[in-house]
């Protein structure tokens, strides 16, 4: 169907949940506690996104803290060294790659199973690409950047076949790198491959808040199905680019500034879907936030996908006329 919503990933956590994670990292309460607050955080979510009819849903990633420490720290051959700036005021604890990289076990698989369970509606799994983790690594062990990531794309495959093998119908592969180093864009193509490669399900990687006129068009060359990026808080300045060289994939067209307290118009998201349909066609446009919602409050994210339901719905009412 034309114009699927989606979200990107995260939704904010709430005070609850929030509170126990400090209780846990304090040792006041155990794994289990905190596995069943997140449980339950997930399953409003879950409830919420199917209430005001999303189409493919998320978890909301309300186990998870960074997107890239939550990884590492399920991996072995990985340290977890101090807080480093990400952006703005935004922080992460950077992994520091000392071993040869393995997955004991799966990572992700056990939580996806859980939010599935919840719905008939299609759940994405979602994980962070392997260029983003050695590009957000410490590496102290692999001999270049590409052999880190290639290190990291096979155990990124890994927990990719297993979703997939769980049931996962759509897998997300974050690379909010990608445009880190203009002539690094071929590694970034090699290493996502290597997770994509023959995997049956829909790929989407999601990136963010980066100069993609230096790499456009040659990230179309990425391979997956879909291509997600930021697009309100930039203005819908890529909307040029596009016009003047297709875009040729799928499209998951951002309508929602994660980053603002602002919580957007009906009018306002419906001005943004058109724009995205003057350079692609309905049947390859989807509709979500430019990125995760983590950084607003539970009230604002909820406004905030009402209003792209809302839009989305009036649109497609017009196509279909």
């Amino acid at each position: 169907m034309a114009l699927e919503t989606t979200s990107v990933g995260s939704f904010p956590k709430p005070a609850y949940l929030k509170k126990a994670r400090t209780q846990f990292e304090k040792g006041e309460i155990g794994a289990r506690e905190l596995d069943e607050l997140g449980r339950r955080s997930t399953a409003a979510w879950i409830r919420f996104q199917e209430e005001i009819g999303i189409d493919v849903l998320v978890d909301g990633e309300q186990y998870r803290g960074d997107m890239v420490a939550y990884f590492a720290e399920n991996l072995e051959g990985t340290t977890i060294s101090g807080l480093v700036r990400s952006y703005g005021n935004r922080y992460y604890k950077k992994p520091v790659v000392v071993d040869e990289l393995a997955r004991p076990e799966p990572i992700t698989v056990a939580w996806w199973r859980f939010a599935q369970g919840l719905t008939d509606r299609p759940v994405k799994g979602m994980l962070t690409g392997p260029y983003t983790m050695m590009d957000w690594s410490f590496n102290e062990y692999y001999p270049s950047r590409e052999d880190c990531a290639l290190a990291f794309a096979k155990v990124v495959r890994q927990e990719a076949r297993d979703l997939v093998a769980a049931g996962a119908k759509v897998v997300q592969i974050d690379e909010p790198a990608l445009s880190t180093r203009e002539d690094e864009l071929p590694l970034v193509v090699k290493a996502l491959g290597e997770v994509t490669r023959d995997l049956d399900a829909k790929t989407i990687t999601h990136t963010c808040y980066g100069n993609y006129e230096r790499i456009y068009p040659a990230m179309l060359d990425l391979p997956v199905d879909q291509i997600d990026l930021e697009m309100s808080n930039s203005g819908l300045d890529l909307l040029a680019l596009f016009r003047k060289h297709p875009f040729t994939k799928e499209l998951a067209f951002g309508v929602i500034d994660v980053h603002s307290h602002v919580v957007e118009t009906k009018p306002q998201v419906e001005e943004r879907i058109r724009g995205a349909l003057e350079v692609v066609p309905p049947e390859r446009l989807w509709v979500d936030p430019d990125c995760g919602l983590k950084t607003r409050t539970p009230e604002e994210a909820r406004d905030k996908l009402r209003a792209m339901v809302a839009a989305r719905n009036a649109v497609r009412e017009r196509l279909q006329a």
